[in-house]
């Protein structure tokens, strides 16, 4: 096999497990859970939580409008807290729209007397009460033995104010919500939120004025219908879905299916669970020094459940008791998810090559530091690949150019032996041997660097800070697919004029083929995102010079020993 031929087949291949990896999600119909609204029983104790996560009869719907709901904003919050259970609802990212302006665009619509597309800057909304994008973070707590009962999440809280804002010179803003009854038990659920954050603290101060002590637990859970990401590209998909991550097995994928057939029950130090979807997590932290139980519930209706619960905590008479949590609900930023839990930053997944995407985000993140722009910090990492596999890359190169030089020989060869392909390929290893060429000299050294490549292309599909950034010109977000398709365009050149500096195949119909790549790898990135068609095209480039270079040097150098 030519090194050319092999160098292109590999590059087919990878890009074709790429897109393979992206649609490991089953579009097709799912198989619908048919489960009654009924007490999940774990370890002997009823989690009514876990149980009935949705309304029950003579409660009120999800989607339903209140006058009683309460507003919050903060610098990159705007949602509803309805209290009814101090449910979290129609959370927007203020800072994340879900599309963004591109005047080069409009002056180009313009130009040719066309009204542009219309962009929708509405901001991102994860919590959602509308039940087609059923998505709300419920909490609560759960009496034990013969204990008062306590408020769920269909428990009706009481709040001061209806609505509260993030002020100016203000670092927190607290909610605060309560509930009492006539035992003497009042519950004030706090939710605290902090200037440019996403983590929100949640608490529950249990404030024991009877005269029995009180035992329970806390509960917190994300309630969704299955996300599909209606709006992304069609030849770029992720995971969505569950996740939970616990000491044992660390970060485990849960998968809508799995919890169909059957329920998550594990217990663990600390952990979290969570929904991921691409660019954006909602995960429950519970305390990381106490033990929590970890569950998943499919309910009826496409509807699914994820959370955790902790140990009883008894509260004495005349005593108070403070169960804590965190839920993070934003942009799957790693450092800043680093700094909340651990393992936090594993749902920006990279699949089975985190050891060596890590490294290349982290590589990414300290040219970005430095020049300010993402384009640059891409074209920065291409020079560090490139520089890295150097070596390999030259001793590739050189092998090339060999059988570059003993083309015209091979050529002769078929020729003289055009119905004898055994003598052929007999006379053609002779003169491999007799010119020193290893024919697969360049096959090897593209095969180490094809993890790298694969680790990269997921790094810039997976890295939310990548998304709206823009480069430079018309490329005014990196995420998205060229508006003009000249990026794609340009890395078919650069395809092109790679192929013209290595020996064609000797086979006519094989170098017809092989004519053909440049066109079908075009057509694939014209929707591939201009961030990774921008590494593509600077990775061709250097590589040209380095062929070109190396080819020259290789031809000329052996023909002046002669």
């Amino acid at each position: 096999m030519d090194n050319i031929r092999f160098i292109l087949v590999m590059a087919m291949l990878m890009i074709s497990y790429m897109l393979w990896e992206s649609w490991q999600i089953d579009y097709g119909p799912k198989p619908q859970a048919i489960v009654s609204d009924t007490p999940l029983v774990a370890g002997g104790n009823e989690i009514a939580s876990s149980a009935n996560p949705v309304q029950t009869e003579g409660s009120q719907p999800a989607d339903a409008a209140s006058a009683r709901i309460i507003t919050v904003k903060t610098d990159v919050f705007a949602l509803e807290i309805d209290p009814e259970g101090g449910t979290l609802r129609n959370l927007d990212l203020l800072q994340y729209p879900h599309e963004k302006e591109n005047t080069y665009v409009n002056k180009a619509y313009k130009l040719i007397g066309m009204q542009a597309p219309e962009k929708d800057l509405s901001p991102i909304r994860l919590f959602d009460s509308n039940p087609d994008n059923l998505f709300l973070a419920q909490s609560g707590l759960v009496a034990s033995g013969d204990s008062a009962s306590v408020p769920d999440h269909h428990a009706q809280f009481d709040s001061e104010k209806s609505s509260y804002q993030l002020r100016e010179g203000q670092d927190a803003l607290s909610v605060p919500l309560t509930w009492t009854n006539q035992q003497g038990l009042r519950i004030t659920k706090t939710f605290t939120f902090k200037r440019g954050s996403y983590a929100v603290d949640v608490t529950h101060k249990v404030s024991n004025q009877s005269d029995k002590p009180w035992t329970g637990r806390q509960y917190n859970q994300l309630l969704r219908v299955e996300h599909s990401d209606k709006s992304g590209n069609n030849f770029i998909r992720t995971y969505s879905g569950g996740v939970v991550y616990t000491q044992k097995d660390k970060y485990q994928k849960v998968k809508y299916d799995d919890m169909v057939d059957s329920n998550l029950d594990v217990a663990t130090q600390g952990g979290w669970s969570a929904f991921i979807q691409h660019y954006f997590a909602s995960a429950w932290i519970p305390p990381a020094d106490q033990e929590n139980h970890f569950y998943t519930k499919a309910l009826n209706e496409g509807r699914f459940v994820i959370g955790s619960y902790s140990q009883d905590v008894s509260v004495q008479p005349a005593n108070d008791g403070i169960f804590n949590a965190q839920i993070f609900v934003g942009p799957k930023i790693q450092p800043m998810m680093e700094a909340v839990a651990p393992g936090l930053e594993l749902t920006v997944d990279y699949s089975w090559l985190t050891i060596v995407a890590k490294p290349i985000y982290w590589m990414l993140n300290q040219i970005y530091d430095y020049v300010g722009n993402w384009g640059i910090a891409i074209l920065g990492v291409t020079f560090f690949i490139k520089a890295l596999f150097f070596k390999l890359s030259k001793a590739s190169f050189q092998s090339m150019a060999k059988m570059r030089k003993i083309q015209p020989k091979l050529k002769e060869l078929q020729e003289r032996y055009p119905d004898d392909r055994q003598k052929f390929n007999t006379e053609m290893m002779a003169m491999y041997k007799k010119e020193k060429v290893n024919p697969l000299g360049g096959c090897l050294p593209m095969l180490v660097q094809i993890p790298v490549f694969i680790s990269l292309y997921w790094v810039l599909i997976e890295t939310v800070e990548l998304r709206q950034a823009p480069f430079m010109l018309w490329i005014q977000d990196l995420s998205a697919q060229d508006p003009f398709y000249l990026l794609p365009i340009v890395y078919g050149i650069t395809m092109k004029i790679q192929q013209s500096l290595n020996p064609a195949p000797i086979d006519p119909l094989q170098a017809q083929v092989m004519k053909m790549f440049p066109i079908v790898f075009t057509v694939f990135f014209l929707f591939f995102p201009s961030g990774l068609v921008v590494y593509w095209i600077c990775n061709n480039s250097l590589s040209i010079i380095q062929q070109w270079y190396i080819t020259k040097h290789v031809l000329e150098g052996d023909s002046h020993a002669h």
